[in-house]
């Protein structure tokens, strides 16, 4: 089923606001986490949350950031991938996105957050947890103002 955009170019409206989460994502993919790390985050999410325009946009930046296209196509079963697709410092960042994107409806639990402090320190956690409420934040604009993957994606995206 095709759905048609609720507000036409969203881009123009609220521009201090879009602002903001530009500038949150920015700080976000510039911070220790890494930029992969970032983007494969951000593509997990987006999937959960059926968000087709950040699907299509991070899956590209994954991409054109030289990931093998398998590995990117298997981050929906990371779980079940092989051990060389995703290190295990990336698949506690997976396993905590995906555990606080169930939120309200589920709490990471303890195990959850022992995993993640295996590998990241109390700042990467919260760098984290910032690029998880953005990324979720963008799902919600675009998926709930059904906006569009683009048949010609924009320069440079």
């Amino acid at each position: 089923m095709t759905h048609t955009a609720r507000i036409d170019d969203f881009y123009h409206h609220a521009p201090a606001s879009l602002q903001a989460m530009i500038a949150l994502s920015t700080c976000v993919k510039k911070s220790a986490l890494g930029l992969r790390l970032v983007e494969l985050v951000n593509l997990r999410i987006s999937q959960l949350n059926h968000c087709g325009v950040c699907i299509d946009m991070h899956w590209r930046d994954l991409i054109g950031q030289g990931m093998d296209p398998r590995h990117v196509n298997a981050i929906a079963g990371w779980r079940e991938a092989p051990a060389s697709f995703f290190s295990d410092r990336e698949r506690a960042a997976l396993n905590w996105a995906e555990a606080t994107n169930a939120l309200p409806h589920q709490q990471p639990g303890d195990d959850d957050f022992a995993l993640l402090k295996n590998h990241f320190d109390d700042s990467q956690i919260i760098e984290l947890s910032y690029g998880i409420a953005v990324i979720r934040g963008w799902n919600l604009i675009n998926a709930s103002l059904r906006n569009q993957i683009p048949e010609v994606p924009p320069p440079g995206l």
